[in-house]
């Protein structure tokens, strides 16, 4: 088993959930890069687990022994705007399990692209009221094998999303951001001309990956020296099957996850140093994992007006406030 596309899921709508614990700005978060401002991330993370949920029904992985996951990810934001950032990301990942034959893989996974849109920037209360849309496609770099779970490095499928998320921040620093989304994904081949689904056998190479829908609730503190929050994530696939006892998974697996973790940012200058936490408290067709990540975060005005990595846009005179 996997620890739910965060972990060997070939698909960055999600890995993004996780990725926000390692970036300044992602599609998820209430943060937008100033006009001409671009930020690169470099980042470790890894996650393992011993324990998944067979459907709902929880097992030891004894055939497999910890599976873990390296995952080495590189993203760029640049704010074409002050209210339209772009935002790529691209992760190398390395699987591997501690008491089995099955070989791990490692390779590039899949690249993505994003568009992230501050719909309204109101002053209410004691703070800050913003909403932002987002929108992204992924699409798989190379030809890896999704038929080999938990252990593939991705489900090979391309995909679009879509997501609303809000954010409130208070004049001291306190915020709450929330958002939703949902993530089509294509169909996949896969090297064998048959397969079961749902307990129907198709005689067909051709596999359906279900669609998924997620969100996250994040509240902490940030200003323009530091940020930190603590966060709850669920994602759920929107159709699929179970795991059948004693098999591998498969990409029509009904994958479901919740998800508590931390992150926390430093930032000093133009560089940022961030570090976070994981864990799966409840899932379906998953691995019970624990994570962690580190990362580094550079920001560079190339054209316009600049500012530092991640400052929260339209906070400029309070980030600068806070600073001394």
């Amino acid at each position: 088993m996997r620890k739910i596309l965060l972990s060997t899921g070939g698909l960055l709508a999600f890995l993004l959930l996780t990725t926000q614990s390692i970036f300044a700005q992602t599609p998820t978060d209430g943060l937008m890069m100033a006009r001409g401002t671009y930020c690169t991330a470099l980042s470790y993370s890894k996650t393992s687990w011993t324990d998944y949920w067979e459907g709902t029904h929880k097992r030891s992985n004894t055939n497999l022994g910890t599976v873990s996951t390296q995952t080495y990810m590189i993203m760029g934001a640049l704010g074409i705007t002050d209210r339209l950032n772009v935002i790529a990301g691209l992760p190398y990942i390395q699987t591997k399990a501690s008491a089995s034959y099955l070989t791990g893989q490692k390779g590039f996974q899949d690249v993505s692209l994003w568009l992230k849109y501050r719909l309204v920037q109101q002053d209410i209360l004691f703070g800050t009221f913003r909403a932002f849309v987002t929108g992204g496609v992924s699409a798989p770099t190379n030809n890896y094998n999704p038929d080999y779970l938990p252990l593939s490095l991705g489900l090979h499928s391309k995909t679009a999303s879509a997501r609303l998320v809000i954010d409130y921040r208070s004049k001291p620093g306190f915020y709450l951001t929330a958002e939703a989304g949902y993530t089509g994904r294509s169909n996949i081949h896969i090297d064998r001309d048959s397969y079961l689904y749902n307990h129907e056998l198709y005689n067909t190479n051709e596999v359906k990956v279900p669609n998924m829908a997620d969100g996250n609730v994040r509240i902490g503190f940030r200003n323009g020296r530091f940020q930190t929050d603590v966060y709850l994530e669920r994602m759920a696939a929107l159709s699929g099957d179970d795991i059948r006892y004693n098999d591998m998974p498969f990409p029509t697996n009904a994958m479901k996850a919740t998800t508590i973790g931390w992150y926390g940012r430093l930032n000093i200058e133009q560089f940022g140093i961030t570090a976070g936490l994981n864990k799966v408290l409840d899932g379906r067709n998953v691995g019970q994992s624990t994570g962690f990540s580190v990362g580094v975060l550079y920001a560079v005005r190339v054209f316009g007006h600049g500012g530092k990595c991640g400052k929260p846009l339209g906070m400029e005179s309070a980030v600068e406030n806070d600073t001394h």
